[in-house]
């Protein structure tokens, strides 16, 4: 007995030794690649930069330290360092080109807008781009059209087939188990509200989309014709005719695509690009990150023109649970801006809007701080992939607004989504409920009952005044009447060639195009531009146990198209009552 509890002892002595072993060894590796993370790794001679098109197109780089540790390669590419990138490789003569892998990347019609707009400008360097793929998604090739050579797989694919606009459906869904969803709002084209009410679009979100994506299409139809020179009646033509299960020879001989080779052959074509042999050195590429991380290209001058990034959802507190939106967290923001307004050093604020809203409390909030920023230097906004609805309320006090042609805006209207769970609860759970109450609407919101007449009335009231509120700080900011406003108004999703048209946008132009704007209006000679806020370093986002980025990472694998509508749905217990928001599930490919 004595022998088998001494081995036992041992046994599990031996365990967690082996176990503190390991995690120490783990904690030391990551030590190891964070210490590395802030590090750029030299350019060598004859580079290639390589941006890899897959997973997402997102504002700016998230750590994910877990998938790091795990040894999965970063999966998104980063809009702020891809541009960076570019303009540095334009630059430095150790880099002789770019190419482009072609492998899936989803995106924003604005973002992809931008960053082709980018590919452009590095290629009157007089540096070449090619780009090659397996096969091109839409994005992809939209990108990839700008290169000098777009390589084809002999048994890869084009998706080259037009753009379209999909929209998910619960309320057949919540009806089954019991739930209906009490709606209030303002806008006959306010269609946040459809999925949860409705199992088709309305005739007005209908006429919304038609028109957007019709201008969305438009503009990148007319990018392509630039660059392959081929007539747009052509591509469109193309397009009718030019599916992902054509014969990938069908794709030269329309012009889309110039060559079909194997990658071995990519390599060869890469090579004497670069003026080496096939029995040469081997190709040397150079990562996004790594020349995004090297040396600046600015001098260190004190004059700051501060670029604040505001991306996401806007909210008022951050989500409590372990999925990862991107957010615009108002309590921060507002602590964000008020600091900027007393940096001496920051002449001028470049505020980057990428949202569909949400919070209309936080948008208020927010606008009321821009609006104090605005009294002390000049504030611009450059717009992203979609500034609309919230994303549009925190923009309107601006000096002046910037967007892409195919940045979704406006949308200004305002929703209520109260969820009512009495029927999942008494009829198909069994529950009973019973209440004394001292007034006749002390127990508003119980999970007991829907809404009442006089509760409904009294609600929608609220949402009127937040309409009135919106329509007004719009009006003010834009130098318009309220009516005229409310004319461009009723939650209509315009984009931003639209926009510039009614009045909502200032001029079309990209984030360089607002920076240079705020250095002429702070009358500034020299200055630098300046990312905010700070990336959270590595070991802070280690430490936040909220969240995992890792999990989410997996999630957004795993559903897809549907993570979107996921998050939502997840997050709809947080959400204040009173939202400023445009479709959340709106899929456009």
């Amino acid at each position: 007995m004595k022998s088998f509890i001494k081995y036992t002892m041992a046994t599990v002595v031996g365990i967690f030794l082996t176990m503190t072993l390991f995690t120490i060894i783990g904690i030391i590796s990551l030590a190891g690649m964070i210490a590395t993370e802030g590090m750029a790794a030299p350019i060598k001679e004859k580079s290639i930069l390589r941006i890899n098109l897959a997973g997402e197109l997102t504002e700016r780089t998230v750590f994910d330290p877990v998938a790091m540790l795990m040894g999965e390669p970063e999966t998104n590419v980063a809009l702020e360092d891809a541009l960076l990138a570019l303009k540095k490789a334009a630059g430095n003569d150790k880099i002789k080109g770019v190419y482009l892998q072609a492998a899936g990347l989803a995106a924003t019609p604005a973002m992809a807008q931008e960053l082709r707009q980018a590919l452009v400008e590095f290629k009157k360097s007089g540096k070449w781009i090619v780009a090659y793929g397996d096969s091109y998604g839409k994005t992809d090739y939209y990108l990839s059209s700008v290169a000098d050579s777009v390589l084809l797989n002999p048994e890869g694919s084009v998706d080259f087939s037009g753009m379209a606009s999909q929209i998910m459906f619960f309320k057949d869904v919540l009806e089954k188990v019991g739930v209906n969803v009490q709606v209030f709002k303002v806008g006959t084209y306010k269609s946040a509200v459809e999925p949860f009410i409705c199992t088709e679009m309305s005739p007005a979100n209908r006429e919304q989309v038609t028109s957007y994506l019709s201008s969305i299409w438009a503009n990148m139809l007319k990018d392509v014709s630039d660059s392959r020179g081929i007539e747009v009646e052509k591509l469109n033509a193309l397009a009718d005719s030019l599916t992902v299960f054509s014969e990938p020879i069908n794709a030269v001989k329309g012009s889309l695509v110039d060559k079909l080779c194997y990658m071995d052959e990519v390599k060869s074509i890469l090579r004497e690009r670069c003026g080496l042999s096939d029995d040469d050195d081997d190709l040397v590429f150079a990562t996004v990150t790594d020349v995004a991380k090297s040396e600046e290209l600015m001098p260190k001058i004190g004059n700051e023109i501060a670029v604040y990034y505001a991306y996401g959802d806007i909210v008022q507190y951050p989500s409590s649970e372990y999925y990862q939106v991107p957010e615009i967290v108002g309590s921060k923001v507002i602590k964000d801006l008020q600091d900027l307004r007393e940096n001496d050093d920051v002449k001028a604020v470049v505020l980057r809007v990428n949202s569909p809203g949400g919070s209309a409390f936080a948008s208020e909030q927010i606008w009321r701080e821009v609006c104090l920023l605005k009294e002390k230097k000049p504030v611009v906004v450059s717009m992203g992939g979609m500034a609309a609805s919230g994303g549009y309320y925190i923009s309107c006090a601006a000096n002046r607004i910037f967007a892409e042609p195919t940045t979704l805006t406006g949308s200004i209207g305002i929703f209520g989504m109260v969820p009512d769970a009495s029927k999942l609860l008494t009829e198909k759970i069994g529950l009973k409920f019973d209440v004394v109450k001292t007034n006749k609407m002390s127990d508003m919101g119980s999970m007991a009952r829907p809404f009442n007449a006089t509760e409904s009335a009294q609600l929608q009231k609220m949402i009127n005044r937040g309409y009135d509120t919106f329509t007004k700080r719009v009006a003010d900011g834009r130098g318009m009447h309220q009516d005229s406003v409310k004319m461009i108004a009723e939650g209509r999703v315009w984009t931003g060639e639209q926009g510039l048209k009614i009045g909502l946008v200032d001029e079309l132009g990209n984030l360089d195009d607002a920076v240079a704007h705020a250095a002429e209006l702070a009358k500034l000679a020299e200055y630098r531009p300046v990312p905010y806020p700070a990336q959270a370093t590595p070991f802070e986002q280690i430490l936040d146990v909220n969240k995992s980025g890792y999990l989410d990472s997996q999630l957004r694998g795993i559903l897809g198209e549907g993570y979107n509508a996921f998050a939502f749905l997840q997050r709809l217990k947080e959400q204040d009552m009173v939202q400023a928001r445009m479709p959340f599930d709106m899929i456009v490919k």
